[in-house]
């Protein structure tokens, strides 16, 4: 069943948009998906659609709503440039976080029995994944792709079981940072590097790497299943 747009309310009164994706089958527990810096597009709504076929209710915020509504950009020109704005510039990067906080509470609220919520965010989102282990509550796990703030936020201590997925050839991560975060040694973070490059989850990306990305996910839904879901 495919998913739809809603409006929903944020912390700060703002109403934004919220793909939501209803699970297949038995509910395995709630799933905030955290966007790239291009907005929630056709690749972030595919990305719902199949953690909801396993079993995932999931809620992908449109984080720069406020700022650009509907906004969804190509991976280049123009699109890159306004959404490295939006997220360096323009939007700021704690109410992303406050927006995530908004989801999962919702998603907790959604399920009568408690059941678990999650985050998975990729780039910009995969920042945004980070921090919601290390600072939000109600938050049972999540899985952190390529965020590059993470290696400046090492000494962060996650709150619940976080995976991060790196890629040896990001030209926008280099390894020293991705080897701070390793020896940063949390007892709660496991982190993968793969052979590929930034982005090597999206098969819209030319650094699209599907041997990394069917491994990264097969993690993440381990990671999801181990802690209750």
């Amino acid at each position: 069943m495919a998913g739809a747009f809603e409006k929903m309310t944020m912390s700060d009164g703002a109403a934004i948009s919220v793909y939501r994706a209803q699970p297949e089958g038995e509910r395995r527990g709630g799933l905030v998906l955290v966007q790239e810096i291009f907005g929630v597009t056709d690749h972030i709504r595919d990305l719902c659609e199949e953690y909801a076929s396993d079993g995932y209710e999931v809620l992908a915020p449109a984080l720069f709503d406020r700022e650009h509504p509907g906004f969804e950009a190509e991976y280049g020109g123009e699109g890159l440039a306004r959404g490295v704005e939006l997220a360096r510039q323009l939007h700021p990067f704690d109410l992303s976080l406050a927006d995530v906080q908004t989801c999962v509470d919702a998603l907790k609220g959604a399920d009568k029995n408690g059941g678990p919520v999650f985050v998975v965010g990729y780039c910009y989102g995969g920042s945004v994944a980070w921090f919601a282990a290390t600072r939000l509550h109600d938050v049972a796990a999540a899985s952190s792709y390529y965020g590059s703030l993470v290696p400046g936020a090492a000494d962060e201590v996650p709150k619940v079981p976080v995976i991060l997925h790196f890629g040896r050839h990001d030209h926008g991560i280099p390894m020293e940072g991705v080897e701070k975060v390793i020896a940063a040694d949390h007892p709660n973070a496991t982190v993968y590097v793969y052979e590929a490059g930034h982005g090597f989850n999206s098969d819209r990306r030319k650094d699209f790497h599907e041997p990394s990305c069917d491994l990264a996910k097969e993690r993440t839904l381990e990671l999801f299943r181990a802690n209750g879901g």
